[in-house]
């Protein structure tokens, strides 16, 4: 039983790191109907600047490497995304309004090449550390109803738990601030948005640089653990399965369906592996998505489209 806990909670604490890339495609499909190859370059991007700005800040300010380094890197990171978020939109964005959506996706293709680029020529190549503090060593806990405890990352459960707390912040200000309100009707229809005084070019600059912050904090928590390194942007490909599974237009479905993945991953791969072979957790969150595709290509919360004729 400790031991089945210990995958549980691992693969709920994974899930919730799915969840949170795969709230950068479903912020940027609700606000522009589009899905958002660049994601995963932006997660490598805002992570390569939190990297490499916390380690030039000290030296350019004379001052040792902590807390106060970080909260800087992550200032100039957070406005690099800004920066981003802008020139997307005044580049591109502006001249595809009212578009086919496959103009806006192979804008985006196109947006991801360029961020991969960028991110080589201003912050390098090489494999680079972020470290924010938080604690790597793992505990036990619960040993007075498990003989031996459960082992629990606390790098995973400090994850977890700041990807819990941005979640809920961003259901909360979908849902109950005028912006996140404007956010959906540009969703729904970018003429009729813009008939009742909706500035779109505004929106998107806004849902753009809030997709920018999600990625600076994804890919802060990845490179925490990983390293930041090219591959990360690669790392947008595991949330795939999350955001078919959740729905493309459903923050909360985001979190479920991270958590399904996450959980799946885990559990197939401690109890199913040793019969169908290695690697299992990686194709296994696939053909849970395919599934979905087959029997309800909307999600579990997404929106049903119906169309009369």
């Amino acid at each position: 039983m400790a031991f089945l806990l210990e995958t549980l909670f691992g693969g709920l604490m994974t899930g919730m790191l799915y969840a949170l890339v795969a709230l950068g495609f479903v912020l940027i499909f609700k606000a522009s109907g589009v899905f958002n190859f660049a994601q995963g370059a932006m997660v490598l991007v805002a992570a390569l600047a939190m990297a490499r700005f916390s380690e030039w800040i000290p030296k350019w300010l004379g001052m040792e490497p902590g807390l106060w380094g970080n909260v800087l890197a992550f200032i100039l990171a957070a406005i690099l995304m800004w920066l981003i978020a802008v020139l997307i939109e005044r580049l591109v964005l502006r001249y595809l309004v009212n578009q086919e959506a496959t103009s806006l996706l192979m804008a985006t293709i196109g947006i991801s090449y360029f961020l991969d680029g960028m991110g080589q020529i201003l912050f390098g190549s090489s494999v680079y550390s972020i470290n924010v503090g938080m604690p790597k060593d793992p505990v036990f806990i619960l040993g007075e109803m498990f003989e031996g405890g459960i082992l629990i990352n606390l790098e995973d459960l400090s994850s977890a738990v700041v990807a819990a707390l941005l979640v809920a912040l961003l259901a909360m200000f979908f849902q109950y601030t005028s912006t996140g309100r404007a956010l959906r009707a540009v969703a729904d229809d970018h003429q009729a948005a813009q008939s009742i005084g909706i500035p779109l070019n505004r929106i998107w600059v806004v849902v753009w640089t809030v997709a920018g912050l999600v990625a600076l904090v994804a890919g802060i928590i990845w490179g925490s653990k990983f390293g930041v390194q090219f591959t990360l942007s690669t790392a947008a490909l595991r949330a795939l399965p999350v955001v078919i599974l959740g729905g493309l237009t459903s923050v909360p479905g985001a979190i479920v369906g991270g958590l399904i993945i996450g959980v799946g991953e885990k559990l197939s791969e401690v109890y199913l592996g040793p019969y169908v072979g290695g690697g299992i957790e990686i194709w296994f969150a696939y053909i849970l998505a395919l599934v979905f595709l087959l029997f309800r290509p909307q999600g579990l919360f997404g929106e049903k489209i119906i169309d009369r004729v």
